[in-house]
């Protein structure tokens, strides 16, 4: 994908859009804002959802299903990823002459139109870090529009119609999307090796971050303690956040919980933060944001307020309900270093067993990345593995979870997301903290879990 200045003569008041996908996390607030914006829109989806409810609540009709007919009367229609040009209503639009773009380009189009667009990037915290950024901003009074690919209490969406001059969106280097944004601050989180069934390998998602921060017209931000980022990151000119000295933006007085921490810029104080999520990554993450605030000129209390009052994005350590004296968490995490970070966040917490109920996400991602996951996996006190959740892929590898059971030492597979409850429920004891994890649909085994203990 590159960027098509041709877009901006479509996303015009009164013009006709059609969104395939639109249920998705970032097409249904693009079919919103668009709708905002004065134009008519339709969309599609492969099955009806609490998301295409939503649109069809607030006047966007949607089709359940792909068909041809769907795309009557659209002037041009904007694709999620996953649909590719065998979709038939991509089929029908190029058969028929009607531009199709890629979702990224519609909001980098969208981004062009305000002051300050804060793009924030990485291959892991994006979500929580542009909620940060937004809780941040709404308490300095900025009123920006906000895209998040997850759900944030604050807003009760993952989106945010501002009429402020600034933007702030999640950032996914997937397919290169990102680069077709126009930011003016760019931030990189992190750099890792994942997305493997389109990079090549890590020095190729280098080259992808170094290409997205290179578009930044005013600054930089980028993460100064993790090696791959600095490598990326060659060449350009950042404002580099950590936990190492030599970090522009660092912390200082860090307490041992890593919620309570001073944050310092250029050698002077800025704010105190009193996070209200857990975990070392979580600290990183809300350095990132100061980072990104302190360059927009926010006065520091706006940020430590906007920090204080976060307490986590949906489907991040989400606490779901207690069951038999088991307390159920749900978390996304779907990559090793994510598995990582979130166990070793639960182990601060007191539980007796860590009971982990995890969901590989894609066949490819699980295959380049299978002795990683061994390795993280293993920390779990009791493994439970559901089948492998195909997203956007067909399974031409031959793996399955059975494969990653087979390599850790107790771990229990289960082909359907039913068998996974029935096991949870067979096993859970009082003191054990039970968490679903997983990009996929994992989450609702523990939701079942707890939907028996009602229905009892």
């Amino acid at each position: 994908m590159t960027k098509n200045k041709e877009i901006g003569a479509y996303l015009q008041p009164g013009r006709r859009v059609h969104l395939v996908g639109i249920g998705g996390v970032s097409m249904r607030p693009l079919g919103l804002v668009l709708k905002g914006m004065g134009m008519v829109v339709t969309g599609s989806d492969m099955s009806g959802s609490l998301s295409t409810q939503e649109l069809e609540a607030k006047g966007i009709p949607v089709a359940i299903g792909h068909s041809a007919a769907n795309i009557e009367g659209a002037q041009c229609v904007i694709r999620t990823a996953a649909a590719h040009n065998d979709n038939p209503e991509i089929a029908a639009a190029r058969a028929a002459g009607i531009p199709v773009f890629e979702r990224a380009q519609a909001w980098g189009e969208i981004m062009r139109s305000y002051k300050n667009a804060v793009c924030i990037a990485g291959t892991h915290g994006k979500t929580t870090t542009t909620s940060m950024m937004t809780h941040i901003l709404m308490e300095a009074g900025a009123d920006p529009t906000v895209m998040i690919g997850g759900y944030l209490p604050l807003l009760h969406a993952g989106h945010r119609v501002g009429q402020g001059d600034t933007i702030v969106l999640e950032s996914c280097e997937y397919c290169d999307s990102f680069l077709n944004f126009y930011p003016t601050l760019a931030v990189v989180l992190n750099v890792e090796a994942d997305h493997l069934d389109y990079f090549k390998d890590l020095k190729d998602i280098q080259k992808s971050f170094h290409k997205f921060a290179q578009m930044a017209t005013s600054a930089v931000v980028a993460n100064g303690d993790d090696p791959h980022t600095v490598e990326a990151m060659r060449g350009i000119d950042c404002v580099t956040f950590g936990l190492g000295k030599g970090n522009r933006v660092r912390a200082e007085n860090m307490c041992p919980d890593w919620c309570h921490f001073d944050v310092i810029c250029d050698g002077e104080f800025y704010c105190h933060l009193d996070l209200g999520v857990m975990g070392r990554h979580n600290a990183l993450n809300s350095l990132a944001a100061a980072a990104a605030a302190w360059l927009l000129g926010i006065p520091g209390d706006a940020v430590a307020r906007g920090i204080h009052s976060f307490h986590g994005a949906k489907r991040r350590l989400e606490h779901k309900g207690t069951f038999r004296g088991a307390e159920v968490y749900d978390d996304y995490a779907h990559h090793p270093d994510e598995v990582r970070a979130t166990i070793e966040t639960v182990r601060t917490m007191g539980f007796r067993r860590l009971v982990l109920a995890f969901q590989p996400h894609t066949y490819t991602r699980t295959q380049a990345l299978f002795p990683d996951f061994i390795r993280e996996l293993s920390r779990a006190d009791v493994l439970v593995l559901a089948e492998i959740y195909a997203a956007r892929e067909r399974n031409t590898v031959g793996i399955s979870s059975g494969d990653l059971a087979r390599q850790i030492p107790g771990a229990v597979h289960c082909e359907t997301l039913p068998d996974v409850t029935a096991y949870l429920k067979q096993i859970a004891q009082p003191g054990d903290i039970i968490l679903t994890m997983g990009a996929g649909d994992i989450f609702r085994a523990g939701e079942a879990l707890l939907k028996e203990r009602e229905e009892r």
